[in-house]
C-alpha cells in the first residue's frame, strides 16, 4: 500500500548541507529537493532538481526552487544553474539579492 502524502500540511524547505542539497518536507514526508556542488571558485552549482510524482501539480518544485535561492542569496552565495528547473524558474522570477554565474556551454567549472 503506497503512503498518501499529506497535502494539507504547508511546506517548508530545509538547507541540508550533509547531503549538499535543499529539501522541500510535506508534513513528514519528502516531497523533493534541488542538490548543489561547491566548485573550485566557492560558487553553488546547481545541476539537478527532483520532486516525488506523488506531489505532481501541486507547485512544490517552484516552492522549492525560489526558497532555496533565496536562501543562497541571503548567504551571499552566488549560483551557477544547470538544472533545467532551475533555470526555467530563474529566467521567470526576480530573486532579489542574487549573484547567478550563468554557465557557458561547454564551460567545464
Amino acid at each position: 500500500m503506497t503512503t498518501q502524502p499529506e497535502t494539507d500540511a504547508e511546506p517548508r524547505v530545509e538547507r541540508n548541507d550533509a547531503e549538499n542539497r535543499y529539501e522541500i518536507w510535506v508534513g513528514e514526508v519528502l516531497g523533493g529537493f534541488t542538490e548543489f556542488t561547491p566548485d573550485s571558485h566557492g560558487r553553488l552549482v546547481f545541476p539537478h532538481t527532483e520532486v516525488d510524482p506523488a506531489f505532481k501539480g501541486q507547485g512544490l518544485g517552484g516552492i522549492l526552487a525560489g526558497r532555496a535561492m533565496a536562501d543562497v542569496a541571503s548567504r551571499g552565495e552566488t549560483i551557477v544553474p544547470e538544472c533545467t528547473f532551475v533555470v526555467r524558474y530563474l529566467q521567470g522570477h526576480d530573486v532579489p539579492g542574487l549573484k547567478i554565474d550563468w554557465p557557458n556551454p561547454g564551460d567545464e567549472s
